[in-house]
């Protein structure tokens, strides 16, 4: 009993001992590459709330009734602002001779920066230029010989593969936290222009501007954002990829801003039903919704109801990865675009022009389930006179389906898409012929427009 004891017991010894060779040792790392990371305070402006000759903020509930009891000042005094340091963040040297990247949100508003070596040498620095969308800025400091880190290509990095950040949480200089990589190619709302690598490594506010390690002791990541529901850190971080921020940084240098490509398209996921109804092989490629008019998409002859699968000689898997293909290509210049039209490819050349509104609204996408009022749970009716020179039919009824859609009275139903084909719905008599064709549970799809946005969307026939 005790040999199987001991033994069982030298086993597990054996194991952890096993277990504890293949962690990694980040000591070399942070001794070779912390001293090109750099703490940031940016000092902004901010403007002193003007007070009453009693010295009472206005917002007191005494005020109101001194304000009634004492005349107010001849002249209202001249504003005010006093400085607010509490802008911390990071950064690292790209080059011996001053140059630093960091976060944009880092930096905005700054009145003045200020740069802190890890040999506790200080330096103001200058902004070259910094990129709101990719959250990605440039700053100068007057000096020579720096240490500067080594870049890796985030390309090659792996999911669960161990990473390193080195940055100044809450202003505590050099601080080191480690962690995988949990996911690549990550897409967050309203970021379109940037496949953040997502990992699990400890970041707080300070670390935003920081270089994210390999084990190589290689700057693959900007440290930039955390999904956090209570301010903190809770196991989700999100990097810029390096190879990303140093196009932006080139950009910001010889330019001072960020130009980007754009072909002027709402676009769409493409789900399996979506790609069932236009007689795709499969849900790749990015959807054609809809087309500004007079924009770069226009001019070359896209259609809604494209599906766009290659661009400028890149594949196109997902629809969010077009956003990012498209702003890699300098306005101006032209690029290939392969699409699929009526379930056949369809090779076209585009010219470019350059992306400039970061709020332009996205159309709906919707889904559902049909068992509404008519076989596709819609009541179509013909526009009015006044508005008949507009496209479609105008929803009269949705049910079912239409209405789990998101589909409401009011839209209008410009198409219907059935087995790759497109045809524009000019009656009632035209949508009902079409639905006469149709066997129960097949997949199609609508145009539906709202406004001056267009979507499609997926529906099943019902009886």
């Amino acid at each position: 009993m005790y040999r199987v004891f001991f033994a069982l017991a030298a086993w597990l010894c054996l194991s952890l001992t096993a277990h504890a060779v293949v962690l990694p040792d980040f000591t070399a790392l942070v001794e070779r590459q912390g001293a090109a990371v750099v703490n940031i305070s940016a000092v902004t402006q901010r403007p002193v709330a003007a007070r009453h000759p009693l010295d009472l903020d206005e917002r007191d509930p005494m005020f109101d009734l001194f304000r009634r009891l004492m005349p107010r000042p001849p002249k209202a005094p001249e504003p005010q602002v006093e400085p607010d340091d509490e802008s911390l963040g990071s950064g690292f040297i790209i080059s011996a001779d001053g140059y630093i990247l960091t976060n944009a949100h880092v930096v905005a508003d700054a009145e003045e920066i200020l740069v802190r070596l890890a040999d506790k040498r200080e330096y103001r620095a200058e902004i070259i230029g910094a990129d709101t969308r990719s959250d990605v800025a440039l700053l100068r400091i007057d000096a020579t010989g720096l240490p500067v880190v080594r870049l890796g290509d985030p390309s090659r990095l792996k999911v669960g593969e161990w990473v390193l950040a080195i940055g100044s949480p809450f202003g505590f200089e050099q601080s080191v936290t480690a962690g995988i990589v949990s996911a690549k190619d990550r897409s967050l709302p309203d970021e379109n222009f940037v496949p953040f690598i997502q990992t699990d490594v400890a970041i707080n506010p300070g670390n935003s501007g920081g270089p994210l390690f390999n084990l190589k002791g290689e700057v693959v990541g900007i440290n930039s954002q955390i999904y956090s529901r209570t301010g903190g850190f809770m196991g989700l971080s999100f990097s810029i990829p390096i190879d990303v921020a140093m196009d932006m940084q080139q950009q910001l240098r010889q330019h001072g801003r960020v130009q980007r490509g754009r072909i002027g398209v709402a676009i769409q996921e493409v789900t399996l039903d979506l790609a069932a109804s236009f007689g795709l092989n499969s849900a790749n490629g990015a959807l054609v919704s809809a087309i500004e008019p007079g924009s770069p998409a226009a001019l070359a002859g896209v259609q809604r109801g494209d599906v766009i699968v290659r661009f400028d000689g890149r594949s196109v898997n997902r629809s969010n990865e077009l956003p990012r293909i498209v702003a890699s290509v300098r306005p101006g210049s032209q690029a290939s675009m392969m699409v699929y039209r009526n379930g056949a490819p369809r090779e076209m050349t585009i010219t470019l022009g350059e992306w400039r509104d970061p709020h332009a609204p996205r159309p709906r996408v919707a889904v559902g389930v049909d068992n509404g009022s008519s076989r596709l749970g819609l009541v179509l009716k013909e526009p009015d006179r006044k508005s008949r020179g507009e496209l479609g039919l105008v929803v009269d009824r949705a049910d079912g389906m239409a209405a789990r859609a998101e589909i409401v009275p009011g839209d209008r139903v410009l198409s219907l898409i059935v087995g790759g084909k497109q045809t524009e719905l000019d009656s009632v008599a035209t949508f009902n012929r079409l639905l006469e064709g149709l066997r129960e549970g097949q997949r199609v799809s609508v145009l539906v427009q709202r406004g001056e946005l267009a979507s499609f969307v997926s529906l099943k026939v019902g009886k």
